[in-house]
């Protein structure tokens, strides 16, 4: 069978070019022209020595200095004009590129499953997708430029070298050779492996950083200091241990050779030229020998300042290289399947038929054959220790995940067998923490109608109790959270997650425990705007405080992911089960309160 050949970074990227790989190749090109360009001046310098050996010691006999001087002149400013162009060109080609990449990468992760970003924390990803665009600017924008410049000008080089005296030349060379090996010993085979260890650590650490920032109030409530979270400080030691094994023990010896005869390419011209001086004055033709030698000694030169650009340009290379790794463990994150011949739901109920799901990496299942139903128009309420599979199967609805085994239904149709866009708009979500966007109240709530009118969106924020809220801001419904010292408390911000879901007017409503961080006058404000959400709708609710689920039509109790007990309130009270331990220890609860020494005497 044939194996498909494996494509190299550099091809990988260039397919995140698009519409721009014919303006980075003319970069390219005009790079290649500015670095030959670049040559022409040294060219110039040797015309002139050559000039002054040939007439010494009657210098003024050297008519032409001043010309070759003018066209060192021109040749200087030439190549920098083209190689700006050429900047210009590679660095718009390499922000569209980074732009593509991050667009790409953004459009992917819509099509992932939600219950993709529970496992893959937000600074991560981000680390992963604009961090790591933003290494490939420097490779496309410089890098890429510079490499082919330089091998432009390695081509005319070798062509000059042997012009004159190829043992001279190949002395050059030499340091060239030894350099570029070097470099190859650098970023070959187990270098490599630890240049991706770092670059993993890199992102573990931005992981890691962005945990600890959002934990913060924690960390000062509790008077505690960053080296008491432990997931950040080891984080920093792991990021700080893999730099320096990168850095000492892998690129300091091949670093140090590489500049060392980067630097000293003339030091190994003398030997030649003085094995070569006495033939040479033997026949007569030392002027001849000295010319050639200034030139080899000149073009010297260029050989360094031509290695340390390849040295840089390498290790940008090698950055982009592991970075296209990186992107790449985003652009492989899982699709949501979608299925070729979609069908429509035919009405609100909602159907688990055998039901197991497994987290990836789990060692066991989280529900195990569950089967449920919620008919049209019903209240079903999903109770149960914690970790007994409510909020894995509420997620399983919208499919956040997809089932291991069985099938989620709704009205009559498998969730995989409905287009995602329209599974969504029969579903309405109001979840523990609703995530508002950093813009105004109105937009927040246009979220789940962008086509609503104003009116529409003041209807669905009286209905969800929050007119209190909007009469106290300043600018009303337009008031931007979040900016200006404009901030909602958090039952406030859960009242206006309900205007949206009342807003979206879908037949089938999740509730994920909304209640669980109101205040009591919140709650009962809540509590009203769950009714004009839910009425005529087919509600699937989660809940810890069993008052709140006490005239659910249906209660369906699970433990340890299967379904332990099913009734009503009453029905589950009267089998003194699990349901009713929970509702006795609920009610011992409530009434607890705080006493003092004497009262408990």
């Amino acid at each position: 069978m044939h194996k498909e050949k494996k494509k190299s970074p550099l091809s990988w990227l260039m397919e995140y070019t698009g519409n721009y790989r014919g303006l980075l190749y003319s970069g390219l090109f005009l790079s290649a022209i500015s670095m030959v360009l670049g040559m022409a001046p040294y060219i110039c310098i040797w015309l002139v020595i050559r000039d002054l050996v040939s007439v010494a010691p009657n210098w003024t006999q050297a008519t032409e200095i001043a010309q070759y001087g003018w066209m060192a002149f021109a040749f200087a400013v030439g190549g920098i004009l083209i190689y700006f162009f050429a900047l210009m060109c590679t660095h718009l080609a390499a922000f569209r590129t980074a732009s593509n990449i991050r667009k790409r990468g953004m459009a992917h992760l819509m099509k992932t499953p939600l219950g993709f970003f529970d496992n893959n924390a937000s600074g991560l990803l981000r680390n992963r997708l604009d961090g790591a665009a933003s290494e490939t600017e420097t490779l496309l924008a410089h890098n890429l430029a510079d490499i082919v410049g330089t091998v432009a000008m390695f081509i005319a080089m070798l062509v000059l070298m042997f012009i004159f005296d190829w043992r001279m030349g190949a002395a050059c060379l030499l340091a060239a050779v030894i350099s570029v090996l070097s470099m190859f010993t650098m970023m070959g085979g187990k270098n490599a492996k630890l240049m991706q260890e770092y670059q993993a650590a890199q992102d573990k650490m931005s992981k890691a950083g962005t945990e600890y920032v959002r934990g913060i109030p924690v960390v000062k409530v509790f008077q505690q200091t960053v080296y008491s979270f432990k997931a950040f400080k080891q984080a920093i030691e792991d990021y700080s241990e893999k730099a320096e094994k990168y850095t000492d023990g892998v690129c300091r010896m091949p670093q140090s050779v590489n500049l060392t005869f980067t630097d000293g390419a003339f030091v190994f011209l003398i030997p030649v030229a003085l094995f070569l001086a006495p033939s040479a004055l033997n026949s007569g033709n030392f002027a001849g020998f000295v010319t050639n030698f200034a030139f080899y000694a000149v073009f010297s030169a260029i050989i360094s300042t031509a290695l340390a650009k390849i040295m840089f340009a390498a290790s940008g290379s090698m950055l982009a290289q592991t970075a296209l790794k990186r992107i790449d463990t985003v652009m492989n994150a899982p699709v949501l399947e979608i299925t070729e011949n979609p069908k429509t739901p035919n009405g609100n109920k909602v159907e688990f038929n055998d039901v197991s799901f497994t987290y990836e990496g789990a060692d066991h299942p989280a529900l195990s054959h569950v089967s449920l139903v919620a008919e049209s128009g019903q209240t079903v309420a999903l109770v149960g220790p914690s970790g007994g599979g409510k909020t894995t199967a509420a997620s399983l609805i919208p499919r956040f995940w997809d089932v291991s085994e069985g099938a989620v239904k709704v009205g009559g149709i498998d969730v995989r067998e409905v287009d995602p866009h329209v599974l969504m708009e029969h579903i309405a979500f109001v979840f523990q923490n609703n995530r508002l966007f950093k813009t105004s109240i109105i937009e927040n709530v246009r979220a789940a109608r962008p086509g609503a009118s104003r009116e529409e969106v003041q209807k669905a924020l009286e209905a969800a109790q929050c007119m209190d809220i909007i009469d106290k801001l300043p600018n009303g419904m337009d008031t931007a959270i979040g900016s200006e010292g404009t901030y909602l408390s958090g039952g406030e911000q859960q009242r206006i997650a309900l205007a949206r879901a009342i807003l979206k007017d879908a037949p089938i409503v999740v509730l994920d425990e909304a209640t669980a961080f109101a205040d009591p006058e919140n709650e009962v404000l809540i509590q009203k705007a769950f009714a004009t959400l839910t009425r005529g709708k087919t509600v699937i609710m989660i809940a810890h405080r069993l008052s709140t689920v006490t005239r659910a039509d249906k209660i369906i109790v699970l433990d340890g992911g299967q379904v332990a007990e099913e009734g009503t309130h009453e029905e589950l009270i009267e089998k003194s089960g699990l349901y009713a331990r929970m509702w006795n220890e609920y009610n011992q609860a409530a009434k607890w309160k705080i006493q003092n020494e004497t009262e408990v005497r």
